[in-house]
């Protein structure tokens, strides 16, 4: 077998192309596809990851806010926003950025993500299907 070369510039347009028409399908069913992301603490690397797949969703389309929470913020304070954002309608998809700051246990926080909305497969039922070949 040889080796075969990936233009992965054209692989992402590719994909981003097809995730416009997928966006624009559920917008003309009037779903209006919204991706929360999550933030604790001000880490360069995570805001400027968040940052440009907010800029992503943009692209294509699709609804995105990001929640910022200092780094002090608590694991209940964490676990609350998580809740409410499994129960809001608006958001389909929610990222916890991570690294989270000590005091929050990231299986806990990834662990509270509904499975439907994991959009990282960082909730544990989601990330085994993903290491299965399931996903």
């Amino acid at each position: 077998m040889s080796a075969r070369l990936i233009d992965g510039t054209a692989v992402s347009r590719e994909i981003r192309e097809d995730l416009k028409r997928r966006v624009a399908a559920l917008r003309a069913r009037g779903i209006d596809p919204g991706l929360a992301f999550v933030i604790v603490g001000d880490d360069p690397a995570s805001v400027s990851y968040v940052r440009s797949k907010a800029q992503a969703c943009n692209e294509i389309g699709m609804r995105s806010e990001t929640f910022r929470l200092p780094d002090w913020t608590t694991e209940d304070d964490l676990l609350a926003l998580v809740r409410g954002l499994n129960e809001d309608p608006l958001w389909h998809g929610m990222i916890v950025q991570l690294p989270l700051p000590r005091q929050i246990d990231p299986l806990k926080i990834a662990s509270a993500i509904d499975v439907e909305k994991d959009a990282d497969a960082a909730h544990p039922y989601n990330l085994g299907r993903l290491l299965a070949g399931m996903a």
